[in-house]
């Protein structure tokens, strides 16, 4: 009869710590490495106790992504584990773009010390042969990640995931790296008398000076704006940039580089996606979570006062930024909004310059929203299919409910100007490297169950993704999603740049871009294989309906692609 353990390791410790830290999902590529959390997890499921549920995904982008994903719809922090430092090199892409978007992110993987020298443990002969790093694997993460390290020993190691969480979710939020050796996760772990579930982390406020400063210049701007990037990541944040925006009719653009739906873009202060408009008038400018307001960041609003509403509002991560910021409001941005209003309501505020500014602004929105009707009207029976129709149709073919992912590159414009998102959380934008847009996708919809989820991607986007692994993980976990695929045959972004870079160049004259051809299959029939449904589009007369159906199979229960060729 074989032995069976009777005491904990490090295994159980790193489970306890993932409880009270208050991870939902383990998302994980396995690794040989993992045994004892695969002994753990079986012990929980024995005893039916509390704790995470252990999700294996088929690639380590996979489970990156998935975790980005659902924190991005609930804000709440997820563990991904990975194999050695080759799985980190995998998902290193995902765990980039968690930097990028300041998504906390607990990343683990383990590693061995001992490479077969100690007598009485064999790790494998593959640690000593291709597996270990140099300096180890946290080396690998050191740039894409708040913090990297190593544990130090079995005593330290329960402690040391909990404090790798924390880091993760204090402000700026990010992901955090910690390397696990076997030899430590093998060790008796003995359970600290006393346990304790992790506080949230804390959101520091700006001072009521601060606030009142920056209220009295928006009492004082003839022509203040506001740019935000990611206000909407808050649940709260829609509300609090509205319920400002509102007092003072003050005009709301997202900026080109938003991740998120901050702003219902039926709303009459909703200006769009460009702040060109603004450029010379502006006299005062919120940025609300804004990194980049406008290109070249090197350019400013002339007339304008600059003030920088954020947590953190100088981004470690970015190579070179220049907000030109005048004032700051560093801390809570949400709370800073309702500080602002709050402020703003205690004085007088001047109700006719208020109405001229809401009936201006309404007006305005009016005019874009009307040249978008036009632009997509003059493309709906356009052959081959013209992006605007294609976005127009999934407008108005979908519930207003929708969640859309977003990963594409030059169709970016189009589902900006088209796709009439204007519920909370209708909008993520996949940042960083492409190929993460499929599980992104599954872990918003793991998130949001109840909502229709469509995946925005191009042909380009769709083969950088681990699309087999995206499609078996959907029907594995029953999280059917909608991917429609802008197949223009190409990496368009590539030809315009070459054409930006040579336009009487070699292959203008001669019609020869190499970088940009895509010979890729008929994507509708990937999915068969995984009990999905797929359609391939090329009659814009056809678009409504096979939208339609394309949800239907989805509320079946199958995902779908829908294969739509478009004309550029």
């Amino acid at each position: 009869m074989a032995k069976v353990k009777n005491y904990l390791d490090g295994g159980d410790a790193i489970l306890e710590a993932f409880r009270n830290l208050g991870i939902d999902y383990v998302m994980s590529s396995p690794g040989s490495e993992w045994g004892s959390m695969w002994e753990a997890l079986a012990r929980q499921k024995v005893e039916n106790a509390d704790g995470p549920t252990y999700l294996s995904c088929w690639h380590e982008t996979l489970a990156v992504n998935l975790a980005g994903g659902y924190t991005a719809a609930t804000g709440r922090m997820q563990a991904v584990l990975l194999h050695a430092g080759v799985g980190l090199l995998q998902g290193a892409n995902g765990i980039h773009g968690a930097q990028i978007t300041e998504t906390p992110m607990l990343v683990m993987s383990g590693e061995s010390v001992t490479y077969g020298a100690d007598d009485g443990f064999d790790p494998g002969h593959q640690w000593i042969g291709g597996l270990s790093v140099v300096g180890g694997p946290n080396r690998l993460l050191e740039p894409i990640t708040k913090w990297s390290n190593q544990v130090t020993s079995a005593a330290t190691l329960y402690e040391s995931v909990v404090r790798t969480g924390e880091m993760a979710q204090r402000t700026p939020a990010g992901p955090t790296y910690l390397s696990v050796p076997i030899e430590t996760m093998l060790h008796e772990w003995a359970r600290p008398e006393r346990l304790r579930k992790v506080p949230a982390a804390g959101r520091p406020r700006p001072s009521e000076a601060e606030i009142e400063r920056v209220a009295k210049l928006l009492l004082e701007a003839e022509h203040p704006v506001i740019i935000t990037e990611t206000i909407g990541r808050d649940a709260d944040g829609v509300n609090a940039l509205v319920a400002l925006a509102e007092l003072l009719s003050i005009p709301v653009i997202e900026g080109n580089v938003a991740q998120v739906a901050n702003m219902p873009k039926s709303h009459g202060l909703h200006q769009g996606f460009d702040f060109g408009p603004h450029f010379e008038t502006a006299d005062l400018v919120l940025m609300v979570r804004s990194t980049v307001p406008w290109y070249p960041p090197g350019k400013r609003p002339p007339k304008a006062t600059m003030v920088a509403i954020d947590e953190a509002p100088y981004k470690g991560h970015m190579v070179y930024q220049s907000l030109h910021a005048d004032v700051l409001l560093e801390g809570d941005a949400v709370a800073s909004l309702e500080m602002l209003a709050d402020a703003v309501g205690a004085h007088r505020v001047d109700a006719a310059r208020v109405a001229e500014r809401k009936s201006r602004w309404q007006a305005a929105h009016d005019k874009l929203r009307d040249g978008q009707r036009s632009e997509a009207a003059a493309a709906r029976s356009k052959s081959p299919i013209d992006p605007a129709w294609l976005c127009a149709a999934l407008g108005e073919t979908l519930p207003d409910n929708t969640v859309y992912v977003d990963e594409t590159i030059t169709h970016r414009g189009a589902i900006r100007r088209h796709v009439p998102w204007s519920d909370k959380q209708g909008y993520f934008h996949v940042a960083g490297g492409l190929g993460q847009g499929l599980g992104y996708a599954l872990g918003v919809k793991l998130a949001l169950k109840d909502r229709p989820v469509v995946s925005l991607i191009g042909d380009g986007s769709f083969l950088y993704n681990p699309i087999t692994q995206s499609l078996g993980f959907s029907m594995q976990e029953n999280l059917p999603i909608l991917i429609v695929v802008f197949n223009n045959n190409g990496y368009r972004a590539m030809k315009n740049n070459h054409l930006a870079y040579y336009p009487d160049g070699v292959a203008k004259q001669n019609d020869i871009y190499l970088g940009e051809t895509i010979n890729g299959p008929d994507y509708a029939e990937l999915g068969a294989p995984f009990g999905g449904h797929g359609i391939k589009v090329e009659d814009p007369a056809a678009l409504p309906g096979a939208i339609a159906e394309g949800l239907a199979a989805v509320e079946d229960g199958r995902t779908t692609i829908l294969n739509v060729v478009l004309s550029h």
